[in-house]
């Protein structure tokens, strides 16, 4: 799975503000983005600069009185919430299959996905074997390199796997590079999207409308 905007919702017009409103940091809407970040963010996502580094860069086009954790305070804005369905939808699939994240992330918001999965009912460090994190792997999806890498540490053959990303060029990139791949709208029930791809339609019964009735 993809994090944000698969098992995440995210709010990107809220994380703007917050820049605009307590940094007077205005270049955020030339750098953040629902999916492919540029700039000094996709720098950071990429690792290849320090999360001490992206603070510096933000706060030299901020107010004078901007201060370092205001800008893990914004960054943090962009993140809406788990929707609580997808807890219990995780925990049972983690009874049948191997469960991975592969994410654009980075420095500033990884350290946080324990407590945010936590608050589903999701042992995240248990049910997850791995993260593949872009600032980690100093490699951004869709690129070719981050899939390959990912397929090569799995060690599954690629008929066994399947990846759900928000993004339809992420989703384009993993084909591309021979890992099954399904788009996933951020509006709809992951639960049923899940029953239709792995044909077991007993995992609707997880989905948005019958665990938040």
């Amino acid at each position: 799975f993809d994090f944000g905007g698969v098992l995440i919702d995210l709010d990107i017009e809220d994380c703007k503000a917050f820049f605009k409103r307590e940094l007077g940091y205005e270049k955020i809407d030339d750098v953040l983005d629902p999916c492919h970040q540029k700039g000094i963010i996709g720098d950071l996502e990429e690792g290849m600069i320090s999360a001490d580094e992206f603070r510096a860069e933000v706060l030299k086009d901020s107010r004078p009185d901007a201060r370092p954790e205001q800008v893990d305070a914004a960054f943090m804005h962009i993140l809406a919430g788990i929707p609580s369905y997808k807890g219990p939808l995780l925990n049972h699939l983690a009874e049948s299959y191997d469960l991975y994240i592969l994410s654009n992330n980075n420095p500033i918001v990884a350290p946080h996905m324990p407590e945010l999965f936590a608050g589903v009912g999701v042992d995240f460090k248990n049910l997850f074997k791995k993260s593949f994190l872009s600032f980690e792997m100093k490699a951004l999806k869709p690129s070719r390199e981050f899939y390959k890498r990912v397929l090569e540490q799995i060690e599954l053959p690629a008929d066994q796997l399947l990846f759900i990303d928000d993004s339809q060029k992420n989703v384009e990139g993993a084909i591309e590079a021979g890992l099954p791949s399904v788009y996933y709208d951020p509006s709809t029930d992951l639960a049923a999207l899940l029953a239709d791809v792995l044909g077991d339609p007993s995992l609707a019964a997880y989905g948005l409308e019958n665990m938040e009735a």
